[in-house]
């Protein structure tokens, strides 16, 4: 096997308080391969989401780095930082987030017209992916015209458009019911290998992280398990 997509080395993140410096992540260490499915738990502020928004440069860290097809990202400039985010890195949150005034279809082409992709091709494209998660016939709904687990796999598709290398999903299906919750994370899974996408996944479903390749698990800002599922 080559080198990991996805490396975090002793990777350490400080918030202030009243009562002094928190230590939000304290020497974070892990790698996620091309195509891997990881799943990170842990109690609530132990650091999961910080750690998320680490890996898709929203946060700079304090110390350690991380590094995505080998290029240190928080090295670069907040210009490249942006471009990487566009073109390399995917985003899914518990919320979908999706633009109210555009149907799924635009929502969807969306990150690809801010890329440049010429319209007809970038069109083409979202059919595809809304295709395959069986949206087409809502391609031209506003996301108020759609269901919870419709309006989340808009977001997924959207997520993917730019055939992102990396995919930050924070809680994907924290807001739905257990049967759509499993059946959103199946076509995501099913996706991002198709796409070779890697995925870090935040989640408090032990069914659902027990379903993907690896448990990450934190506490109190360090790795305390990583264990195979």
């Amino acid at each position: 096997m080559g080198a990991p997509l996805l490396k975090v080395s002793n990777l350490h993140k400080y918030f202030a308080a009243a009562a002094g410096k928190l230590h939000i992540l304290q020497g974070i260490d892990f790698e996620v391969n091309e195509g891997e499915f990881l799943a990170v738990v842990g109690e609530s502020g132990s650091g999961k989401s910080t750690m998320l928004q680490l890996l898709g440069t929203l946060e700079q860290p304090d110390e350690g780095t991380i590094s995505l097809d080998g290029e240190f990202i928080h090295a670069l400039s907040s210009n490249k930082q942006a471009r990487l985010r566009n073109e390399k890195i995917g985003f899914v949150y518990q919320a979908h987030h999706l633009i109210p005034e555009l149907t799924a279809l635009e929502n969807v082409t969306l990150p690809l017209l801010i890329q440049g992709v010429e319209t007809s091709v970038a069109e083409q494209r979202a059919h595809a992916l809304l295709a395959r998660l069986n949206m087409s016939e809502r391609a031209d709904h506003v996301p108020g015209k759609l269901s919870g687990g419709e309006a989340q796999r808009v977001a997924v598709a959207r997520s993917l458009s730019t055939k992102p290398r990396l995919l930050l999903a924070d809680e994907p299906t924290g807001n739905l019911d257990e049967r759509t919750a499993q059946e959103v994370f199946e076509l995501l899974r099913l996706l991002c290998r198709e796409e070779r996408a890697a995925v870090v996944m935040v989640t408090h479903s032990k069914q659902l992280a027990l379903d993907c390749d690896r448990v990450l698990k934190l506490h109190d800002g360090k790795v305390v398990d990583a264990a195979v599922s």
